[in-house]
C-alpha cells in the first residue's frame, strides 16, 4: 500500500448545514458530487461531507457513537498570528472553539474547533514542518 491519504471522507448529520459552514470558511465545493456528497479539495487530497447514516452503512458500521471520535484533522499554517485568525474565523462560521490556540510543548503553536458536525480541527504553526506554497507541508526525513 503506498502512503498516500487520497479523501477524508466526514459522516455528517446535515449534509447542506456542513457543506454551507466550509463554505463560509471559504472552501469551494467541487462540481462532482450533488445533492448526496459534496467534495473539497485539499491540496493533492480532498475533503467529502457524506451522511453520516450513508457512510455507516457503506462501511458496515453503525452510526450511533457520540464523545471523541479518536481522530482530529490538522491545517498547519506559516504563523501564529494566522493560527489565531483561523480559529475566530470558524468560529464566525458557526464552529466551537474547543481550545483557544497556545505555545505548545513541541516548540509550534495550536488550537482547536469543532466544525458543525463536532469533528474537532487543529490548526498549527509547526517550526518543525515546512510549508510549501501551496500550503502543503513537507515532513523532516
Amino acid at each position: 500500500m503506498q502512503q498516500r491519504v487520497s479523501i477524508v471522507t466526514l459522516g455528517v448529520k446535515d449534509l447542506k448545514a456542513s457543506r454551507a459552514f466550509y463554505e463560509r470558511l471559504g472552501w469551494r465545493a467541487s462540481s462532482v458530487g450533488g445533492d448526496g456528497i459534496a467534495f473539497f479539495q485539499c491540496g493533492g487530497s480532498a475533503l467529502a461531507l457524506y451522511s453520516r447514516r450513508d457512510l455507516a452503512e457503506d462501511a458496515g458500521c453503525s452510526a450511533e457513537g457520540s464523545g471523541f471520535g479518536g481522530i482530529t484533522l490538522a491545517q498547519n499554517v506559516g504563523t501564529k498570528q494566522e493560527v489565531d485568525a483561523i480559529l475566530a474565523e470558524a468560529v464566525r462560521a458557526g464552529g466551537n472553539l474547543l481550545k483557544s490556540a497556545e505555545d505548545k510543548f513541541w516548540g509550534g503553536y495550536s488550537g482547536y474547533f469543532a466544525d458543525v458536525d463536532g469533528y474537532p480541527w487543529e490548526i498549527a504553526w509547526n517550526p518543525g514542518f515546512t510549508l510549501m506554497g501551496t500550503g502543503d507541508i513537507v515532513l523532516p526525513q
